[in-house]
C-alpha cells in the first residue's frame, strides 16, 4: 500500500471517530483535511458523500428500528435534496475552486458556530406537531445542492433550520439521519457519473471511516457528554475554516 493511501485511510478512521462522538458525520472535516494533504477537491467530495452514506444509513437503520423517525416530516426534505444534489454535484464542475472553497469555508464557520454556540433547548416549550412542506423542502433544496458541491451531506444545515422553525430536536436528528444517505449517494453517483471517483482509495477510506464511526457511536453512547464533545468539534471545524482560507 503506497503512503498516499495509508494515510488517507488513517484519516478516515480518525476523522470519522471524532465526529461520531458528536453523533456528526465526519465527511464536513474529511474532504477539506483530504484536500489539504493534497487529494483534488472533485476527488475528496466523493469520498466524503461515501462516508457519510455508509454512517448515516447506520444510524437511520437505528432511529426506524426503535420508531424515532417520522417519515410524513422527512419526505419534502428527502425530495428536494435528492433532486438538487446532482445539480450541485454538476455546478461544482463550472464554478472556480476558489469560489467552491469559500462556500466551504462559509459552511464550516455556520457549522461550527452553531456547535459552539447554538442552544436547541431554548424552543422546548414551542415544539411543533404539524408537517410543512414548503419550509422544510426549501431547506432540503439548499441542503441537497450543499451536499453535491461541497461533498458534505448537508446535515448540518437541515439539524439548526428545522429546530428554529420549533421541531423536537430528537425527531430533527432523525429525520436529518434519514435525509442525509439519500442526498449523499446520489451526490456521489453524480460524480462517479463524472469519473472523479477513484476506487482504488475510496473503497479503503469507507471501510476505514465506517470503522472509526462505529467505534465512534459505540464510545459516545457509553461514556462522553455529547455538549462537551460538539463544542470541540466546533473548534476544529473553527481551525480547518482558518486553514483552508490559507489555500485560496
Amino acid at each position: 500500500m503506497d503512503p498516499t493511501t495509508l494515510v488517507i485511510i488513517l484519516l478516515s478512521f480518525g476523522f470519522s471517530l471524532l465526529f461520531a462522538l458528536g453523533g456528526i458525520g465526519s465527511a464536513l472535516a474529511l474532504v477539506p483535511v483530504l484536500h489539504w494533504y493534497g487529494l483534488p477537491l472533485n476527488m475528496a467530495k466523493p469520498i466524503g458523500l461515501f462516508v457519510n452514506t455508509l454512517s448515516m444509513t447506520g444510524a437511520s437503520v437505528s432511529n426506524i428500528r426503535h420508531k424515532r423517525l417520522d417519515f410524513r416530516m422527512g419526505i419534502p426534505i428527502i425530495i428536494a435534496s435528492s433532486i438538487l444534489a446532482p445539480v450541485g454535484a454538476w455546478a461544482s464542475t463550472l464554478i472556480p475552486t476558489h469560489i467552491v472553497l469559500l462556500v466551504f469555508i462559509g459552511f464550516l464557520l455556520f457549522s461550527s458556530l452553531m456547535m459552539l454556540f447554538f442552544k436547541a433547548g431554548k424552543y422546548k416549550d414551542q415544539y411543533r406537531d404539524d408537517r410543512p412542506v414548503l419550509a422544510p423542502a426549501m431547506i432540503g433544496a439548499a441542503a441537497g445542492f450543499l451536499s453535491g458541491l461541497l461533498g458534505v451531506g448537508g446535515g448540518g444545515l437541515i439539524s439548526p433550520l428545522m429546530i428554529m422553525l420549533g421541531f423536537n430536536p430528537k425527531k430533527v436528528a432523525a429525520i436529518t439521519a434519514f435525509a442525509v444517505p439519500f442526498s449523499s449517494i446520489i451526490g456521489f453517483v453524480a460524480y462517479a457519473m463524472m469519473g472523479t471517483v477513484d476506487w482504488a482509495i475510496l473503497l479503503p477510506a469507507a471501510l476505514a471511516a465506517y470503522a472509526g464511526g462505529a467505534l465512534g457511536t459505540h464510545i459516545m453512547h457509553n461514556r462522553m457528554p455529547p455538549a462537551l464533545v460538539k463544542k470541540f468539534l466546533g473548534i476544529i471545524l473553527l481551525g480547518l475554516a482558518g486553514k483552508l482560507i490559507t489555500l485560496l
